[in-house]
């Protein structure tokens, strides 16, 4: 954790050459200075008696623990000032052993909380005071103070550090989340677009094979009576069928990948006196009133009051019975749309209001609701069947 990107086994390796290092020069130290050494000899602050076995043992206990400094740095800076006081207070060279304390101590500040740091950084200066205030005489007041500033000054550097680290990973854990949270609108997005080119393709192929189904029965029912009507039919039902195709082709056009899609425009309140024709040819003896001031609607709004429309007057056909009318009603208002449309046939009106085994209806429903429209669905109080929806329209 002391270098983000780099692996345990690496750090472990590094940390290991850092404590081989400082132990080799540590006990150089010792060996080439103090009594006895052969060479030059220090203020009694770096020891007064000779180094044995016992005292260099104790000098490599102070400084080869670095191996394991990230792992337990607090545990090992108490362990390792045990060894230090001993070495100060038996009056041996203490070798690297402060330097060993203050690798820990900035270890500790990098990578602990601030409580622990802040205990580590007493227990540094403690060990200091322990072994150096009974050579006041040799190291003045200004060479504590050096010791207590380059002390003070690797904390601060430490925890700079910790604090820099934990802001770059805060900011790598909000890349990440917006990164997944992008991904998941995209996917929402996309099971918002499958829904509604479901939604479409359900209105389209519901409409067209419900009056190519009832044209077909026409024709099979007058084949042999009247084969002109019959012919009239066939060739309705043709043209509905390629219309069917038409449309069908124009909502999966947006799912090709290989070129540019072939989208044609979208069907539109426009486009109510051609249904009506087509429900008159199938049977359904149906009547449009337009009422108010005409003009342009949001697209959205546009073929979702044309899908309703649609929808409804296809389940007038299937199950109004024979013999039906039907009224479509559109009042445009300053800030409304209003759609009606009924019919006073003697279907089941159990089956109507659950949409029968399929999904007209309660496509209608979310249809509606998507742009903040009140419908209602159910029997008229006439007789028959009624669809009320008012879209709200936002001013322009």
């Amino acid at each position: 954790m002391d270098c983000v990107r780099t692996s345990p086994r690496r750090q472990l390796i590094s940390d290991s050459v850092l404590a081989v290092v400082v132990t080799a020069s540590s006990l150089l130290f010792v060996l080439s200075t103090g009594p006895g050494s052969g060479g030059w000899e220090p203020p009694s602050a770096f020891g007064t008696r000779p180094a044995d076995w016992f005292s260099l043992l104790l000098v490599v206990s102070c400084t080869l623990p670095l191996v394991f400094r990230r792992r337990w740095p607090f545990l090992l800076l108490l362990a390792t000032t045990v060894p230090a006081l001993v070495l100060n207070g038996m009056g041996y060279h203490p070798g690297l052993a402060d330097f060993a304390a203050v690798i820990l101590l900035y270890t500790v500040a990098t990578l602990r909380g601030l409580a622990l740091s802040v205990l580590a950084a007493v227990v540094v200066m403690a060990g200091y005071l322990a072994g150096a205030l009974p050579d006041t005489h040799e190291l003045g007041w200004a060479d504590h103070a050096v010791v207590v500033v380059v002390t003070a000054l690797v904390w601060v550097v430490g925890r700079t550090i910790r604090l820099r680290r934990a802001y770059l990973g805060e900011l790598v854990d909000r890349a990440d989340r917006l990164e997944r949270a992008r991904e998941a609108d995209t996917r929402a997005a996309r099971a918002e677009e499958r829904s509604r080119i479901a939604r479409e393709l359900h209105d389209v192929v519901a409409h067209h094979v419900s009056v190519m189904t009832v044209q077909a029965a026409a024709a099979r029912t007058m084949l042999e009576k009247d084969p002109a009507v019959a012919r009239d039919a066939l060739v309705s039902i043709e043209e509905m069928g390629r219309t069917a195709m038409a449309e069908m082709r124009n909502i999966v056009g947006v799912l090709r990948t290989d070129g540019p899609a072939e989208r044609g425009p979208q069907p539109g309140m426009d486009d109510l006196p051609g249904l009506v024709d087509q429900m008159r040819e199938a049977g359904l003896t149906t009547q449009l009133w337009l009422e108010g001031e005409t003009r342009q609607l949001p697209p959205g709004v546009d073929l979702a009051a044309y899908r309703l429309v649609q929808e409804a007057l296809t389940n007038s056909l299937r199950h109004a019975g024979p013999a039906a009318r039907a009224w479509v009603t559109v009042r445009h208002e300053p800030s409304e749309l209003m759609v009606h449309v009924e019919d006073d046939g003697r279907g089941l009106v159990l089956k109507r209001e659950n949409g029968g085994k399929g999904h007209g209806l309660v496509g209608i429903k979310e249809r509606v609701a998507l742009y903040g429209g009140v419908l209602r669905i159910g029997p008229r109080p006439g007789g028959g069947f009624e669809v009320r929806a008012r879209f709200p329209l936002k001013d322009r």
